[in-house]
């Protein structure tokens, strides 16, 4: 059997466990050191931009990305952001990663874009930013991107036509005569 011995609190090191208790006597989490940090951003917090590369896809759409330490020019197939994406939407969508990140404006970006519609390169491209991102620093970026669910390809894709129907599930309205 075990023996209850107890120990004199003296051989524990006070100072180092000594939590400073509210006047009220009692010990909450709202009443818990809080640590200050400083105002510095993500981005001051780590080295200079290192360059990468990804491949995004989303339905039938391929975007090949490379990110170079820059001012944040957008090269798309030939074209900038605003004149490939005129549409603001497309345009947020795919600046989410540097804008998790908080990196705007310290990489340029040159993009391949082939297939699919402009909903699905504008998410290829997502993709292909955010991989690229995560190349070029794994440790710091990956978690961030991780958790904003940029690194997950969206797999959905347009159902295939079935045999004697009109469209993928649409069958022919019945008829009675």
């Amino acid at each position: 059997m075990a023996e209850n011995t107890t120990e004199s609190t003296e051989e524990f090191d006070t100072e180092a466990a000594e939590v400073e208790v509210p006047e009220g006597g009692e010990y909450t989490t709202e009443s818990a050191p809080v640590e200050e940090y400083d105002s510095e951003s993500l981005a001051s917090r780590f080295g200079d931009p290192l360059p990468g590369a990804g491949t995004g896809r989303r339905k039938n759409a391929i975007a090949r990305v490379r990110i170079v330490p820059g001012s944040g020019n957008w090269k798309i197939n030939g074209r900038t952001l605003e004149a490939y994406f005129p549409n603001k939407v497309h345009q947020q969508e795919v600046n989410e990663p540097f804008k998790v990140l908080e990196l705007d404006n310290r990489y340029d970006v040159i993009a391949r874009i082939a297939g699919g519609g402009v909903s699905g390169q504008a998410g290829a491209l997502r993709l292909g930013v955010a991989r690229a991102l995560n190349e070029a620093d794994v440790e710091n970026n990956r978690p961030t991107l991780k958790k904003a669910g940029f690194l997950t390809r969206d797999a959905r894709a347009v159902e295939r036509k079935k045999a004697g129907l009109k469209k993928a599930r649409k069958g022919t309205q019945y008829s009675k005569r």
